[in-house]
C-alpha cells in the first residue's frame, strides 16, 4: 500500500528519450523533488543510467542533490542567481542583466549559464537585453545557453517554429553548448535538439511522451466498509444516493493528499481492485474517499488510484488539469517505496 515509484522505469524513460536525440547530450530535470517522486533517489539513479546534467528550479533543490552526485555531474539552477543565495557547486542559469552582473561581481570565476527569452515571456534575457551584454557574457565563458518552448506539447503550434527561429537568431555564432528542447521539444525532432536536451515530464511517465513506461502506482488503504440501503446517501452534501443495496468502502486519502475534489465531479473516477474498476461515489473530502465496491466478491485491503490502467494524465483529464500537477501534488502522507 502507498506510493510505489519504479526507478528502473524512470531510467528506461530517460534512455528512450536520449535515444531520440542521438549525438546530443541528454540531461534530466529533477526539480520539485523529481516531480514529487524523490530527487534523492531519482537523481543518483539517472546518473547511473548515464545522465551527467541535472536541472532544478531553486538553489536549495540543487544543494539537496549535489552531495549525492559524483563530481562530474553538473547541477543547473533555472532561477539563476537570486540575491543572497548559496550557489557553491551549482551552475546558475542567469536570466537578466541584473543577475549577470550580480553573479560576475560575487562569483567572477564561478560556472554559469545563460537563459534567453525566445518568446515565452517568463524567464530569460529579452533580445534587447541580450544584445547589450552578449559580448561580455560570452567572453566570460557560459557552460550553456538555453531557452524554453511554450507550446512544445502541441507539435503544430506556430509558436514552436517562431521560438526556434528566435533562438537561432539570438545564438548565432555562439560556441557554448545550446539547449532548447525539454520532453516535448525532443519529440519535435532534430531541428530543436541543438547540443543538450532536457527531458522532464517524460521521465516520470507523463504526456506528451506516449511511449513512456508507467512509473507510479498509488494504492489507498481501506479503513472501513459498510452496507448502504437504497435511498441512503453518502458523504458531504449527500451528492450520491444508493439506488440499490450497496457496499461502500472508505479509503484513507483525500484532497490533503493531492487528490483534488474536482476528480470526482463528473462521476467518472475509478479505483481499482486488480483488474476491476470501482466507481468513486460522493465527494472527495480532506482525508477520505468513498467507493462503491458492491460488485467485488471480496474487498481487498487497498484500492489503487494510479496504475497502468489509470495514469497521471487520466487523473489530470478528470480534474481539468495536467499530469505535472497530479504528480507534484501527491502528498507527504503516502508511504513511499522505491523499486
Amino acid at each position: 500500500m502507498g506510493l510505489v515509484i519504479d526507478i528502473p522505469a524512470i531510467a528506461a524513460n530517460w534512455k528512450a528519450l536520449a535515444a531520440k536525440a542521438p549525438g546530443v547530450r541528454a540531461a534530466a530535470v529533477v526539480k520539485a523533488d523529481a516531480y514529487g517522486l524523490g530527487a534523492s533517489r531519482v537523481a543518483p539513479a539517472l546518473y547511473e543510467a548515464g545522465a551527467r546534467d541535472f536541472f532544478v528550479a531553486l538553489a536549495a533543490e540543487g544543494r539537496a542533490i549535489r552531495p549525492l552526485l559524483p563530481e562530474d555531474a553538473r547541477v543547473f539552477v533555472l532561477s539563476g542567481h537570486m540575491e543572497g543565495e548559496d550557489l557553491a557547486g551549482l551552475i546558475p542559469l542567469l536570466n537578466s542583466p541584473q543577475q549577470f552582473f550580480r553573479d560576475r561581481a560575487l562569483r567572477p570565476r564561478g560556472p554559469f549559464g545563460i537563459q534567453l527569452d525566445s518568446g515565452m515571456n517568463r524567464l530569460g534575457f529579452e533580445p534587447g537585453e541580450w544584445a547589450a551584454v552578449r559580448a561580455e557574457a560570452l567572453a566570460a565563458g557560459p557552460q550553456l545557453v538555453m531557452s524554453h518552448l511554450a507550446c512544445a506539447d502541441e507539435p503544430d503550434h506556430p509558436a514552436n517554429a517562431q521560438q526556434l527561429a528566435a533562438f537561432r537568431a539570438m545564438t548565432e555564432g555562439v560556441t557554448a553548448s545550446r539547449s532548447l528542447a525539454a520532453t516535448g521539444g525532443i519529440l519535435l525532432g532534430p531541428d530543436y535538439h541543438f547540443d543538450l536536451v532536457r527531458p522532464g515530464i517524460g521521465l516520470y511517465g507523463g504526456e506528451p511522451f506516449a511511449e513512456a513506461q508507467p512509473v507510479v502506482t498509488l494504492s489507498l488503504p481501506v479503513i472501513q466498509t459498510r452496507e448502504v440501503k437504497p435511498g441512503e446517501s453518502v458523504g458531504y452534501g449527500y451528492s450520491w444516493t444508493a439506488g440499490r443495496p450497496a457496499r461502500v468502502a472508505t479509503v484513507a486519502a483525500g484532497y490533503a493528499d493531492g487528490l483534488a475534489r474536482a476528480l470526482a465531479r463528473e462521476g467518472r473516477l475509478r479505483l481499482w481492485a486488480g483488474g476491476r474498476a470501482c466507481p468513486v461515489i460522493g465527494r472527495i473530502s480532506m482525508d477520505l474517499i468513498t467507493v462503491d465496491v458492491t460488485d467485488l466478491p471480496d474487498v481487498p485491503p487497498a484500492l489503487e488510484i494510479l496504475n497502468a490502467r489509470q495514469g497521471v494524465d487520466d487523473l489530470a483529464a478528470l480534474a481539468g488539469t495536467i499530469g505535472y500537477e497530479i504528480l507534484t501534488s501527491l502528498g507527504r502522507r503516502y508511504e513511499r517505496r522505491w523499486l
